[in-house]
């Protein structure tokens, strides 16, 4: 029974928190758009001219440093040696 003596002031204190959270979120414009986050990570990034789209194909196709290109061939030859 003296349990009582403590939850009951952890729990009021949990509560009091809690309702200063949501407070807190609502004054700070946390709940005005809740649809547009649900979207933005299907939406494709804007373009930003076409300089920025050679730039992004050129990067793209490009061979790092200390890279080998592969082996060709029949199955024989592309085993290390």
């Amino acid at each position: 029974m003296n349990i009582l003596l403590v939850l009951i002031p952890v729990t009021l204190l949990v509560v009091i928190v809690a309702v200063w959270l949501f407070f807190w979120a609502v004054n700070h414009q946390q709940f005005d758009d809740l649809d547009s986050p649900s979207v933005l990570p299907l939406m494709d990034d804007p373009a930003t001219g076409p300089a920025a789209s050679t730039q992004e194909a050129s990067a793209d196709l490009a061979v790092p440093t200390g890279a080998t290109p592969p082996a060709t061939g029949d199955g024989a030859d592309d085993r290390p040696a």
